[in-house]
């Protein structure tokens, strides 16, 4: 019956694939954040307290606050997602598109910061 019984090697090995899948979770968290969006309008909004990030087209609201927390370690009270369409462009006489993008406007607590710059 040694057939069914899990040797001390094959315990120690399911640990460590098991702590690799959870670096691994944490990293696809942090990767829904892509950068910063830093505009005048985005500043005047971190003066208020939410902040403008840009991310990736298939995040949800809950992957972004969670992302927001591991990167910046606050808790956002609210995230709000604006999806931008791609748009038309006609350069030195060709027609092309330009990507559209995904953003996120995050709000914190009125104590909290973030330090982009």
């Amino acid at each position: 019956m040694a057939i069914f019984k899990k040797t001390i090697q094959e315990a120690k090995s399911q640990k460590v694939t098991k702590a690799k899948r959870d670096v691994s979770v944490l990293g696809e968290r942090v990767n829904a954040i892509v950068r910063p969006h830093i505009t005048e309008k985005a500043a005047i909004l971190a003066e208020k307290g939410t902040y403008v990030f840009e991310v990736a087209k298939n995040t949800n609201k809950i992957e972004i606050s969670k992302a927001i927390e591991a990167l910046y370690s606050v808790t956002p009270m609210r995230v709000n997602i604006i999806n931008l369409p791609d748009t038309r462009v006609f350069v030195r006489n060709r027609k092309g598109v330009k990507s559209g993008l995904r953003k996120a406007l995050v709000t914190l607590k009125k104590g909290d910061k973030i330090e982009i710059l």
